[in-house]
């Protein structure tokens, strides 16, 4: 079993042993670490934080153990019980807090939980933020409150209709037209807070909602990364009830997926492509993904006449960029729309509110928009080397290999081809293991350029 501890928090699998695994004891730790660094950065301030919860089986155990740790440091606590990523984020803002805590291991299976950590702007820490909270939880060392100066322990049940209104209040969704439409849509939330939160939304913009996997069990009825090969019963609820789209949410909504009309996938990859696509028709500006996301957010960009940045992988990375060249979307491939227009965070529910105004204004059925858009495949492998390999100096020899192409540096080595190929290869921080990312015109060609590249670093080992 897994402990993992990240800038971003703490996720780990619930049971076994102290230190190796996300047991109580370690829960607690690391949510007075965090508590006590928020203290640390407001001075004398009454502090005060929202936490939320996907629906997993032991969230209410995980979230139970962070809010009474909170109280006892002296932190006031809003409860926001059964909520998603992107809710938590919002509700930060809206009521002027200092931070919030999300309680949801995101795609990983049920015998996972996690902490994601959030500053008073709704948004995830940065490196330096996530390493003075690691080297607190270390250190071990809290003073609590005393019985007089204990947290209150406040309950918001209102936190997702909240954020559905803010999310309808958006300039660009297009209300009545997506009324006027009149879609069937069949929606899989894997039995987590997407079944609170989608249906509610579908219903407020006309939608007709055909709920799959709704009911927020924490029973996952698959494996809860929303990819093809675990979406076969949406695609087939799609077509029998002849509706003309299909939505799959993570448990903690912040991914969306998209299923067509006759049941093939629309992409993920493709879900940030499409939403960009109509608000670039809207509000012409730049626009950011990560080094392993599809070029095909570079294609439309450029179509629009407008500049698409790259940025290092990770949200919090993403965030960065389109701040510091103002994008007016972004995002990630794994169909994780960022609309500064909402907030700075993934976002399922805003995700579906765009994607459906670009449905609805262009006329098209959804597989017609998917194939309106340039064809790209992204082929992914992992090799595994020796653990004494000094992997920086592997990538660096690669990259005089391929020194007369164009090649990105700031994540690991992105090597960009004239065909417009390109691959991807990043470290990994815990394992002597390269991921390689890699595209092209058809799978068996970007499968062909990433044993390619799995040969080139063999030969160099």
């Amino acid at each position: 079993m897994t402990l993992i501890k990240s800038i971003s928090g703490i996720r780990g699998t619930i049971g076994g042993r102290t230190g190796d695994n996300l047991t109580p004891l370690d829960t607690v730790k690391f949510a007075a670490a965090y508590g006590t660094w928020l203290k640390q950065e407001n001075g004398q301030e009454q502090i005060t934080i929202v936490i939320g919860r996907d629906a997993r089986l032991s969230g209410s155990m995980v979230s139970g153990l962070i809010c009474n740790t909170l109280t006892g440091l002296g932190i006031d606590v809003i409860d926001l019980g059964l909520s998603t990523t992107p809710t938590v984020e919002l509700a930060v803002v809206r009521e002027k807090v200092q931070g919030g805590i999300i309680v949801t291991a995101s795609h990983n299976p049920k015998q996972w939980n996690a902490l994601k950590l959030l500053n008073h702007k709704g948004e995830f820490l940065n490196a330096e933020e996530g390493s003075k909270i690691i080297e607190l939880a270390e250190k071990d060392n809290f003073e609590f409150a005393s019985v007089d100066e204990l947290g209150s322990y406040t309950v918001n049940s209102n936190a997702i209709d909240a954020h559905i209104d803010e999310v309808l209040a958006l300039e660009h969704v297009a209300v009545d037209a997506i009324k006027a439409k009149g879609f069937k849509v069949v929606v899989d939330a894997v039995n987590s807070t997407g079944g609170i939160a989608i249906p509610a939304l579908l219903d407020k913009l006309g939608v007709t909602c055909i709920p799959l996997y709704c009911e927020p069990t924490g029973h996952f009825p698959h494996n809860p990364e929303p990819l093809a090969e675990h979406l076969t019963a949406i695609s087939e609820r799609v077509i029998k009830e002849k509706a003309d789209l299909g939505f799959v949410v993570d448990p903690d909504v912040d991914r969306l997926a998209i299923v067509n009309e006759d049941g093939s996938m629309f992409g993920e990859e493709y879900t940030l492509v499409a939403c960009a696509d109509y608000i670039l028709g809207k509000n012409p500006g730049t626009t950011v993904s990560n080094l392993s996301s599809t070029r095909v957010l570079n294609d439309v960009t450029v179509e629009h006449g407008q500049n698409y940045y790259a940025s290092a992988v990770g949200e919090v990375n993403v965030v960065t960029k389109m701040k510091e060249v103002n994008a007016v979307i972004g995002g990630e491939g794994n169909g994780g729309i960022i609309y500064p227009e909402s907030h700075y965070g993934r976002d399922a529910l805003v995700g579906i509110a765009l994607f459906l105004s670009h449905l609805a204004e262009t006329g098209k059925s959804c597989k017609d928009l998917r194939e309106s858009y340039p064809a790209y495949y992204i082929a992914k492998e992992k090799i595994e080397l020796p653990p004494a390999t000094d992997i920086d100096s592997l990538l660096s020899q690669i990259q005089k290999v391929y020194a007369n192409e164009e090649i990105n540096t700031i994540d690991g080595t992105k090597i960009i081809f004239q065909n417009k190929e390109w691959v991807h290869m990043r470290k990994s921080n815990t394992e002597p293991i390269v991921r390689i990312y890699a595209e092209s015109a058809s799978p068996e060609k970007a499968d062909e350029l990433a044993q390619l590249m799995i040969k080139t670093i063999s030969d160099l080992v």
